[in-house]
């Protein structure tokens, strides 16, 4: 089992930043993903980037410019720098972790996730 918390979400203005974190702990795996989404309720889930245990990072078109996941290894904490936020960028954020299977990871990882973090942007 993996356990994850976020923090760092809450309210800014247009053009403005925040930074979200999501600490790690439990089991670890050698090969694995972890990344952000979003959700509006009512819509479906949004991912927005991945990092994997290679180092790899990955992002979604609406994140791409914008957005920059990292990871603290020492801290088993991931980040995601959220620059130049607009409305509609009003959502919770999830993190989220999986085993890497192949390759690459999907934007959208299902097996462990956060209780999410609202973001408002007005």
């Amino acid at each position: 089992q993996v356990q994850l918390v976020e923090s760092g979400g809450g309210s800014v203005q247009a053009g403005g930043s925040l930074r979200l974190s999501c600490a790690a702990s439990g089991r670890t795996y050698s090969k694995w993903c972890m990344g952000w989404f979003r959700q509006v309720p009512g819509k479906e889930r949004e991912g927005l980037a991945t990092i994997d245990s290679r180092g790899i990072t990955a992002y979604a078109d609406s994140a791409k410019g914008r957005f920059t996941i990292s990871l603290d290894a020492a801290k088993n904490t991931m980040y995601l720098q959220m620059n130049s936020l607009k409305p509609e960028d009003t959502a919770i954020y999830y993190c989220a972790a999986d085993y890497l299977y192949g390759s690459r990871c999907p934007l959208v990882l299902g097996a462990w996730r956060g209780q999410g973090t609202q973001v408002t942007v007005s």
